[in-house]
Order: C-alpha cells, then structure tokens, then sequence
C-alpha cells in the first residue's frame, strides 16, 4: 500500500519535524510500513487485566483493567482512578511485543507468555502485595 502525501504531511506536523527530518523519516521503509498499519491499529485496545491482587497499595481489584490504544498509549480515562507504575513496569513489555504483533500481522493473543506481575514479591516473602496481569488485545 502506497502512502499519500496527504499523510506523509500529517504525521510530519503530528511529530514536529521540519523538512528536512520529514524527507529522512519517509526514506525508512519500515516508517511508511507502520504508517500503513494505522487503521488496523486504530481499531485495536491492549488490555491488562487484574487476574490476581494481595495487599495492593493501590487497591487493584481482580477484574480492574489497563487499557492501551493499539499504538501502545495507555488510555488513562478507561483506566483505575490510580495507575501504578510499579504494577506497569513489567507489563510494558508485553504491550511492546502486542504492539510490534500488531504491526507484523500476528495475532498477539497467540503469545506464550501473557502475565506479568508488579515487582513487590507479596505479602509471603516480606513484601507488602501483589498484582498479576493478564494482557490480551481486542477490537474497539
């Protein structure tokens, strides 16, 4: 799929680049791949939900959800009223592998290892509580 110039200009004044870092940013074949995956990531949510909570300090809840736009832009009005980034910190990982999933045309549900955990070892081995997430992606 061939990207119109309508587009190219778009994302210039969206990322802030003057002419010349718009002419070397269009000179990247994966650029122009990524940008033809707009739509299709548009209409994806990367979500992490709460499987499992003990003693969280941020009160998580099971059923509690995380959830990322298919570009990996976490969507904070969708989200708990606090997010913690410890509980993230792991997590981000698997919202990069979703992401880099989606760009290649993999469904990133079929990933193996889909759980992360904040990274307080829980109430058992001196910590304070824990958090486990399950990542899945779906349709808006």
């Amino acid at each position: 799929m061939t990207i119109d110039e309508r587009l190219w200009r778009i994302m210039q004044k969206h990322l802030g680049y003057s002419d010349e870092e718009a002419k070397q940013f269009r000179e990247n074949p994966r650029n122009a791949e990524v940008l033809t995956k707009g739509k299709d990531l548009a209409n994806k949510l990367i979500v992490l939900e709460v499987v499992h909570s003990h003693g969280c300090n941020s009160g998580y809840k099971v059923g509690d959800k995380f959830f990322f736009d298919g570009a990996g832009n976490l969507l904070t009005e969708k989200c708990p009223k606090k997010v913690c980034g410890y509980s993230l910190n792991s997590a981000l990982m698997m919202v990069f592998a979703a992401n880099e999933m989606l760009y290649a045309g993999v469904d990133p549900n079929e990933m193996r290892f889909k759980r992360s955990s904040c990274f307080d070892v829980g109430f058992e081995c001196g910590g304070w509580g824990r958090v486990v997430l399950d990542m899945h992606v779906e349709d808006r």
